[in-house]
Order: structure tokens, then sequence, then C-alpha cells
């Protein structure tokens, strides 16, 4: 292969990747719960891709085949192995209704909202949570979802309806608590 086809292949890439950075960036930073491991997810899944770059088969899915990248970079790294292990909910933290326009009071109770909704997602085992983030965060299709995860389509289904119900009961423990 000359200079000029390397070139192109390299140029070719940064096509890509480049603008799938901010969400390769997001759903590192979901399953590591770092944002410096996220950081580091990303930047070596970048290098991974584009040193196999050439194994990239034209005509499908490059985005999933990115997130397969990342996905398999993090279920390697220290983070990852560890991630089995469920983290438990912080029972004083709750869900409350919004009580009008925007006060230190409103602000507060959204971002609290946000915090028990980050903290329901991150206590979902892996396999849970990664299909829930690719569906609902990186709006990907079962299909995508699928080739990304290098699992069958019906798998996707089963764990995104598993990690949903896990979600609602969670939320749901954390709402009667309050």
């Amino acid at each position: 292969m000359g200079v000029a086809e390397t070139r192109l292949t390299a140029e070719t890439f940064e096509e890509l990747a480049m603008p799938l950075f901010d969400q390769m960036y997001n759903f590192a930073h979901w399953l590591a719960q770092d944002r410096t491991e996220a950081e580091d997810l990303v930047q070596e899944t970048y290098v991974k891709a584009l040193k196999g770059f050439s194994s990239f088969q034209p005509g499908t899915n490059f985005r999933a085949w990115m997130y397969r990248i990342l996905r398999n970079t993090f279920l390697t790294s220290r983070t990852g192995l560890k991630a089995s292990a469920t983290i438990a909910l912080d029972a004083d933290d709750g869900p409350e209704l919004s009580a009008g326009p925007e006060t230190p009071e409103t602000i507060f109770i959204e971002h609290s909202q946000h915090q028990v909704l980050q903290a329901a997602i991150e206590a979902l085992p892996v396999h849970f949570r990664e299909v829930l983030l690719l569906c609902e965060v990186e709006e990907m299709s079962y299909q995508e979802i699928a080739e990304a995860l290098s699992i069958p389509i019906g798998t996707v289904m089963s764990r995104l309806a598993r990690a949903r119900k896990a979600l609602r009961e969670s939320l749901q423990q954390k709402l009667v608590r309050s």
C-alpha cells in the first residue's frame, strides 16, 4: 500500500470517527462512571480503531463497529472488570416535583432528580446499562445495538426490557422511601 493510500485511509477514518467522539465519550463515561477513565477508554478506542481500520468492512455500520471496540476496551479495563458489582442507592435523595419557575429550590430539586436517575442507571448491571444507554441516550436501533455488542437482536430486546423494569423498580423504591 502506498503513502497516498495510507493517507486516504487515515483521512477516511477521521471523517467517519471524529463526528462520533462526543457520543463515544458520553457512553464511556456512563460505563466507567469516571471522567478520567472515560477519556482513557475513548483514547484507547480510537487508537485501536485506527490500527485496525483495515479490518473494517466498508458498507457495514461504522458506528456499531466503534461502539463494539469501546465496549470491548471497557470490559477488559480494570473498571470494566469491577463493573459487575452493584452500587447501592442512597435512600436520602428522593425525586420531587418541581414547584414552579426556576428558583434555587427548583434547580436543586431538578438536580436531585437527575442524581437519583443517574444513580439508578449506574446501579444497573453493565449488560443492562449498556443496552439501555445505547437505545435511550445514543438512540441506536436494536439492530445497531446487536451489532455493537455482538449479541442477537432478541437478547437486545430482552435486556432492554429487563433494564427498564429494573430501573422502574429502583425508582419506585426511591419514591416509596421519600
